[in-house]
């Protein structure tokens, strides 16, 4: 698993390199989305009408009126109203919701499958509502405390009569005495009347008798979320994240080598010098006629995404200057030797390109050969005159199973690993220096053999 930390770096070049592959993905997910709103969520519409309720109410009050709004005794009455072919109360029970506004308004909602069904069933809902709270409230009172009511009602207006009595047999002097005697009659008067009036609006039936309904439901001009739209773009959002989380889980669970104490480590071996190659657009494509190949190359997923963007080199003088360092690296490590082996993992373009350029500046010896070998299953060719075998390959492109194969492959052939080349990617220069080799010193003296396992 690789340690390197995921940074913004990273998912830029996920949608620089991989911007094809992640448009397709997004299609598919916006299709996706789209035959899910065709299936299983169809064009839904939802109209609202309000109900006022007069008077002081409680919350525990209110809440108990919105679960009367959506019981089924209510939305039964509804159905039966509207009279839908193939839509009982039980189905309608699902579509229809309330909820507790400020001011005391109660908003009832109805979803039905076009505009101007939902209007109608909010609307009928709203008004069956209102008549069974009227008729719970009418019927539902106690018959006792309606007679202890007009009783006491009674005995308010007897007391006032008496009170009026009491006031005109008073002194009709002026006296503190008879000034005190009516006034105290007069506050007991509105005192009692002021009791009546609070009784009157506490009682809940009267409350309860005068919801209205406040005007018929608006017809609804967009569907109810989610939405045909929603469903496309949250498909094509969640292919398009998957896609890149899905990059970036590759690329933490890489097992590719890129430092160079790892790859010595596995090679057994030590670091005789990199070099640089002038990165080339097709370099590393495959070439296959095939459809599967073709497909690859259209949604640009044939070429590496995670390796970081080639940097800039100096002039080509420079970079023979690379090439003849670990030549000299060579002839120090090893003063007699007169020929090596080169190998080079079987696919690693830019390393058999770095190897042509090293057999082409080891003028001085020792005489280079260059051999191909599989990763998969490695095989080098015997010993012959050889001195040993130097590995050549490009950072982050192999794990450390496959190059152990590899020196335990140049093992067998009696080869030892004295040590190994890593050729990095760099851009090209446009310019060419003066003392830059033909193009064809590379390939004349780049004698490339086959990894047989015979003698070489």
């Amino acid at each position: 698993m690789s340690d390197d930390t995921i940074r913004l770096v990273m998912i830029g070049r996920i949608l620089r390199r991989r911007w094809r592959l992640l448009a397709v993905l997004a299609m598919a997910g916006a299709l996706v989305g789209y035959g899910t709103s065709v299936v299983a969520f169809p064009s839904r519409y939802t109209a609202s009408a309000s109900v006022l309720l007069p008077g002081l109410w409680e919350e525990r009050e209110l809440l108990t009126q919105v679960d009367i709004a959506t019981s089924s005794a209510v939305v039964d009455r509804a159905a039966a109203a509207l009279h839908w072919s193939g839509v009982s109360g039980t189905q309608l029970r699902d579509r229809v919701s309330a909820k507790a506004a400020d001011g005391n308004i109660i908003t009832i909602s109805g979803t039905a499958d076009t505009p101007e069904r939902a209007q109608q069933l909010s609307d009928q809902v709203a008004q069956q509502f209102v008549a069974f709270a009227a008729q719970i409230a009418g019927g539902g009172t106690d018959t006792e405390a309606a007679t202890g009511a007009d009783a006491l009602r009674q005995k308010v207006e007897e007391t006032n009569r008496r009170i009026t009595d009491l006031a005109k047999a008073a002194d009709p002097g002026q006296t503190v005495e008879s000034v005190q005697a009516r006034t105290a009659l007069e506050n007991l008067r509105t005192s009692l009347e002021d009791a009546m009036k609070k009784l009157a609006q506490a009682n809940p039936a009267a409350n309860k008798a005068g919801m209205v309904v406040m005007g018929p439901a608006a017809r609804p001009t967009g569907e109810a979320p989610p939405t045909r739209t929603q469903l496309v773009g949250a498909g094509a959002l969640l292919f398009f994240l998957l896609a890149v989380i899905g990059h970036l889980v590759a690329a933490r669970m890489n097992r590719r080598l890129r430092s160079e104490p790892e790859i010595a480590a596995a090679l057994g071996s030590t670091l005789l010098g990199t070099v640089d190659v002038p990165g080339e657009r097709r370099a590393h494509r495959p070439e296959g006629g095939g459809v599967r190949a073709r497909i690859r190359r259209l949604l640009g997923v044939d070429t590496r995404w995670d390796l970081p963007a080639p940097q800039k080199s100096g002039d080509k003088a420079g970079r023979r200057l690379r090439y003849r360092r670990v030549c000299a690296h060579l002839r120090d490590r090893l003063p007699g030797a007169r020929r090596l082996l080169v190998v080079v993992p079987d696919g690693d373009e830019i390393a058999c390109r770095a190897a042509g350029q090293l057999v082409a500046e080891a003028k001085s010896g020792p005489l280079l050969r260059v051999v191909e070998v599989s990763v998969e299953r490695p095989m080098v060719p015997d010993r012959d005159t050889e001195s040993g075998a130097l590995v050549v390959l490009s950072a982050g492109s192999w794990t450390a199973q496959e190059l152990v194969g590899i020196a335990e492959a140049c093992a067998d052939g009696g080869h030892e690993v004295v040590g190994f080349v890593v050729a990095h990617t760099v851009q090209a220069d446009p310019t060419r220096s003066a003392g830059q080799l033909p193009d064809d010193a590379t390939l004349a003296l780049a004698v490339r053999g086959h990894a047989t396992g015979g003698s070489a």
